[in-house]
């Protein structure tokens, strides 16, 4: 096996990249003329990161990685349709990513436009209503068990992603039960860099966590 066939090898390698890019000493990896040569056949990636669409949380970027290494899919409020769950399932069964992180990040319009909804009863118009709608779960499920700041609401919210994938996709959960996938939940901090843990299924991951 490589290095990054293991769910625990993959998210190290991942938090590696992070813990770079927050101390300021990036390598930036695979993003030279001989990783575009090599990735042109076929592509290999060692994770699948499905983050919010938030144009601050590029998933390269933050975890110091290139070409072919993170199978990426992005929705506003990282919220999780048909489409976002085949392109998950299609990095995991036909790719043979063995980790799949949901990204989600502090001062996250979805999850604001879903409280200020509760609050005030308006929604927003447009297709930006499905997007609110789907993230409101998370929130009355935080405010259920007495977590109002908007970092708990945050964390409950890509709890609950994680336990959507897992729940609607049977590839996922067989993967993960039997131990060829890792499924992690990541909270980013727009000021600092630092992806702090949120939940894992799957392997026994350490990293700093969500306080």
């Amino acid at each position: 096996m490589t290095e990054t066939q293991m769910p625990a090898d993959a998210f190290d390698l991942l938090l590696a990249g992070n813990q770079r890019f927050v101390s300021g000493t990036p390598e930036h990896p695979n993003q030279d003329a001989t990783r575009r040569t090599e990735t042109a056949p076929s592509q290999e990636p060692f994770a699948v990161v499905f983050g919010c669409s938030d144009s601050r949380l590029a998933a390269e970027i933050i975890f110091d990685r290139g070409l072919g290494d993170l199978f990426v899919v992005r929705t506003a409020g990282h919220v999780a349709g048909m489409e976002v769950l085949g392109s998950i399932e299609f990095g995991v069964s036909v790719l043979n990513a063995p980790l799949v992180v949901v990204l989600g990040h502090d001062s996250c319009g979805a999850v604001a436009a879903a409280c200020a909804a509760l609050e005030d009863g308006q929604t927003p118009g447009g297709f930006v209503r499905d997007v609110v709608e789907r993230v409101t779960p998370s929130v009355l499920a935080a405010r259920a068990t007495g977590r109002e700041t908007a970092e708990e609401i945050l964390a409950e919210h890509i709890e609950q992603t994680v336990d959507l994938l897992l729940e609607r996709s049977r590839i996922l959960a067989e993967r993960v039960a039997d131990g060829r996938l890792g499924v992690v939940g990541l909270s980013y901090r727009l000021a600092d860099g630092s992806a702090q843990l949120v939940a894992a299924r799957g392997l026994d991951a350490t990293a700093p966590t969500a306080s």
